[in-house]
């Protein structure tokens, strides 16, 4: 067998949402990506949703939105897609690195240990689509002490008066915390719909909103749409209608709208999500763990607890007591076999970038842990019962080699 990692879900209604729009000869921005906001919507039950042409760019535009520039810094977590700290660097911020906690999640406590008079937002991110402990984040940035020590030098800033907590939701669509959508935990929730994540547009993303008052979440919605279109005040659809070709740019602006081309792709299988295509990626995870659970190598994953359940985005599965290099032989013995697997995630600061600004893996801990001995297992609604079974068989299988080698070397020496 050759089974690949994340083939994105592609059947005849998404085939049909995508030739309508064509046919429709409306490709760019338009009722395609509106209606999908709508769908959106109603999956977190939030007040505003825009999407975007990726997840980095709703949180550049977001970030750029609070006022966060040079001399502000955002906490997030050592563990992550490069992103993450990115869309900071990209706003002439400062990513100020925390380690996690063994469920993969920001530890609140060295967020707290982190907290200065320049800390504008917390980017918390939801790894495999389980969500952070948002009460315990919540909860922290609320405090007095921590309010006192929040400086505000925007309007936005000083309406909120605290940090901004932001949800890096690129993996959690669909996932709960206290019985409702996760995405509700934070003040601005961002998806991403890149090709391999639970629902797809090719590219893209979307920013949800959730921000308590003063704000009013339809106005920012506007203005956010405008900001995602150069600051300009009449979008293409609206110009192609009649004489509305004239426009004003209001302020500056992004460039970071999503087209209805790629819309088309993620309206059809959002339509799906809830009923089908989420149920079962639980039911393979569920079946991962049954495989795997009378093993005593097996690290199984959390999934649910009394609080939270994941998306089931992936199956971070773990090794006990195996090393880094013994991971990335067990990744290639599994390749051999036609099983094609991931890491997820390389530390960022292991990447070089990062380790050029001076960021040291030695500060992190549990980071280097859990990436060194985890390998993400294909998890998508299309994968057969065949496929599934080849899969398990073919891990356990790698696992009794690498384990097996380790013994030999052992007593050999």
């Amino acid at each position: 067998m050759n089974i690949p990692f994340s083939p994105p879900f592609i059947d005849q209604a998404v085939i049909d949402e995508v030739l309508d729009t064509l046919r429709a000869n409306w490709i760019t921005t338009g009722p395609k990506v509106k209606a999908l906001e709508s769908e959106l919507l109603n999956l977190t039950g939030l007040k505003a949703a825009v999407c975007v042409n990726s997840w980095t760019s709703g949180a550049i535009m977001m970030l750029n939105w609070f006022g966060v520039g040079p001399g502000d810094e955002v906490i997030v977590p050592a563990y992550t897609y490069c992103a993450t700290a990115l869309c900071v660097l990209h706003c002439g911020a400062t990513p100020v690195m925390v380690d996690i906690l063994d469920d993969f999640t920001i530890d609140p406590e060295m967020v707290k240990r982190k907290i200065s008079a320049r800390t504008k937002a917390i980017i918390a991110v939801d790894i495999a689509g389980l969500p952070c402990h948002y009460e315990e984040l919540k909860a922290l940035v609320r405090e007095p002490v921590v309010r006192t020590q929040f400086v505000p030098k925007t309007a936005r800033q000083t309406s909120l008066g605290r940090i901004l907590l932001i949800s890096d939701a690129a993996h959690s669509i669909g996932a709960i915390y206290d019985g409702k959508p996760a995405a509700q935990q934070s003040d601005i929730t961002i998806f991403s719909f890149h090709a391999v994540k639970n629902i797809t547009t090719a590219e893209g993303g979307c920013i949800c909103l959730n921000l308590p008052e003063p704000f009013d979440n339809q106005e920012e919605y506007t203005f956010l749409k405008l900001f995602s279109m150069n600051g300009q005040n009449r979008d293409a659809f609206a110009k192609s209608k009649g004489a509305n070709w004239r426009y004003d740019i209001l302020f500056k602006g992004f460039k970071m709208n999503m087209p209805d081309i790629c819309a088309a792709i993620g309206l059809a299988q959002i339509k799906q999500y809830v009923n089908t295509l989420m149920p079962l990626r639980k039911i393979i995870s569920l079946r991962y763990g049954d495989a795997f659970k009378a093993h005593d190598w097996f690290i199984e994953p959390v999934m649910q607890d009394e609080k939270r359940e994941a998306s089931y985005h992936l199956f971070p599965l773990r090794i006990k007591g195996i090393t880094e290099a013994q991971r990335d032989q067990l990744i290639d013995e599994l390749v051999i076999r036609g099983v094609n697997v991931n890491v997820h995630f390389i530390p960022m600061p292991m990447l070089t970038y990062f380790k050029s600004l001076g960021y040291a893996m030695a500060n992190f801990p549990n980071s280097y842990k859990q990436f060194a001995n985890e390998v993400s297992l294909p998890i998508y609604p299309q994968l057969s019962d065949a496929e599934l079974h080849y899969i398990t068989d073919a891990v356990i299988e790698c696992v009794q080699l690498v384990k097996g080698t380790e013994t030999l070397v052992k007593v050999l020496s």
